[in-house]
């Protein structure tokens, strides 16, 4: 069978999952491209793969043919895959004894590229703050290359959770361009949470409050700041060495 309307039901539904509210609601997400699929799959994420009705591609999952047509429907790029799939969202736990934590990331590029970041650099565990950009807004999922699928990603209030992390015994680490210590004078033999801010304002105030230690970038003085996820990749590579 081919699915060739896209007035079918479990097409439309499909189509829901690019809505944040609907994904939440599912707990499901919308993939395109062999590779992210295929990442997906491996990860034991991937519920539904979705081909063009010429492919041959398999794998051994629920799998649906579309035609032309609907996969131009389905798809949010501008040339659309052969390959896409449903997945369904993980949900994982403070673990590790290096963690990132996100608070108020809004681009969906910064986030992919953390992402792949972190798992280069052997961070255990993401937490995101509420109000980050959502982790399967298919931007961060390209952005990703496919690493979140195998990655221990949390979100949550910060402001609950950063105590949690404390009684755990993580020493609580925020960037700030002032009255901060260097980077390569951070001791990483024990249990680290560096935490990184919103693009523009950066670690909010409360949660600077609740860090024990301040760190930033030596860097030429005729620039002020970095990109988020540049920065954080720099981080990250000086406490992986």
């Amino acid at each position: 069978m081919v699915y060739t309307s896209i007035n079918n039901e479990r097409i439309k539904s499909i189509k829901k999952l690019q809505n944040k509210k609907y994904r939440d609601l599912e707990n499901k997400f919308f993939i395109e491209s062999e590779h992210l699929v295929e990442e997906a799959y491996k990860s034991g994420c991937l519920e539904t793969l979705i081909i063009d009705e010429k492919s041959n591609f398999k794998l051994d999952v629920d799998t649906i043919k579309v035609s032309e047509g609907v996969k131009r429907y389905l798809t949010e790029l501008e040339s659309p895959k052969e390959v896409m799939g449903v997945c369904n969202k993980k949900f994982g736990k403070i673990t590790g004894n290096k963690i990132l934590v996100l608070d108020g990331i809004q681009d969906p590029g910064n986030l992919g590229t953390i992402i792949r970041s972190s798992k280069a650099f052997n961070v255990d565990t993401i937490i995101l703050s509420n109000d980050t950009v959502d982790l399967y807004n298919s931007k961060v999922i390209r952005a990703s290359q496919g690493t979140l699928f195998n990655f221990n990603i949390i979100r949550g209030n910060l402001l609950e959770l950063i105590p949690k992390l404390k009684e755990l015994g993580y020493q609580i680490i925020s960037t700030k361009v002032t009255d901060g210590c260097n980077i390569k004078d951070i001791a990483t033999n024990h249990k680290i949470s560096i935490i990184m801010g919103n693009e523009g304002n950066g670690v909010r105030k409360e949660i600077l409050d609740l860090s024990e230690k301040y760190i930033y970038i030596n860097m030429n003085k005729s620039v002020n700041s970095l990109n988020v996820a540049v920065a954080t990749s720099i981080i990250l590579y000086e406490l992986d060495k």
